[in-house]
């Protein structure tokens, strides 16, 4: 699957570095996320094996920025119940971030429900992360419930802000013969 800039595609154990380098080493990009990062070699190795086996029964995949065709991130998403679709996250190497990459990917996530007969699509973030706040209102998204959560990192308590949207198919124009009148 592509966007303009990335493209998105099941992991590759040989990944792993430049994960390690882009997104799992990197505390900014883990603080609004639910893992820990990543500080060694061995660790990363280990993450990607288990990445790979994640990836290759679940509707998540690895982000490559078509220019230099290195990993820079994930995205995934999920069907809650029929027609009821989520993110299950979005997450890019702080140097990626504020290119319009976000945007683009939430974009195809959303077009991956509504080809999959998506009615709804719902986002997710904690109520601190603007960035991830402006992007998800800015593609058409309405706050729909936030609520106490607990980090299960650090046990510190946090609000999650869940945003919906209503997908609706893309109106296609039909032309129609031209007779003539005689």
């Amino acid at each position: 699957m592509e966007t303009h800039d990335l493209i998105l595609d099941k992991a590759r154990f040989a990944d792993w570095e430049d994960l390690y380098r882009n997104v799992w080493s990197r505390p900014e990009t883990a603080r609004y996320m639910l893992w820990r990062v990543t500080t060694s070699e061995t660790e990363a190795k280990a993450r990607m094996e288990r990445t790979v086996a994640w990836q290759r029964d679940h509707d998540v995949w690895t982000v490559y920025e078509k220019a230099v065709g290195q990993a820079i991130g994930w995205a995934g998403l999920a069907e809650l119940a029929p027609g009821i679709w989520q993110e299950t996250s979005i997450a890019l190497g702080p140097d990626y971030v504020g290119r319009g990459y976000g945007r683009q990917l939430l974009d195809l996530l959303v077009e991956i429900a509504l080809d999959r007969g998506g009615t709804e699509f719902r986002c997710s973030t904690r109520a601190g992360n603007t960035a991830s706040q402006a992007l998800i209102r800015s593609c058409g998204f309405t706050l729909t419930a936030a609520g106490p959560c607990i980090d299960s990192r650090d046990g510190r308590p946090y609000v999650l802000e869940v945003y919906k949207r209503e997908l609706r198919p893309p109106v296609r124009a039909i032309i129609l013969p031209q007779f003539d009148k005689k």
